[in-house]
């Protein structure tokens, strides 16, 4: 778990190369990026990574959006 002096707030972190947010929706917006936008001016990160219920993989900038089955799988198998 990590915040912001502003309040921003990441999820999890990973060792020094891995910020995870997880979100409640199968849609994410930019508003759901805050967080991962924020530590990333802080820190240059591996992979920023936002975990949702959405049916596919996608990117948005240098942040991966991640169905929450595909990122459980890529972490079990040491990819991240």
């Amino acid at each position: 778990y990590w915040r912001s002096s502003n309040n921003f707030e990441v999820d999890f972190i990973i060792g020094n190369e891995v910020a995870v947010e997880v979100k409640a929706t199968e849609k994410p917006n930019t508003g759901d990026l805050r967080g991962l936008r924020a530590i990333a001016e802080e820190h240059s990160w591996k992979h920023l990574i936002l975990v949702c219920d959405s049916a596919r993989s996608q990117r948005i900038g240098e942040i991966e959006i991640r169905p929450w089955n595909q990122f459980l799988s890529d972490l079990w198998a040491e990819k991240l």
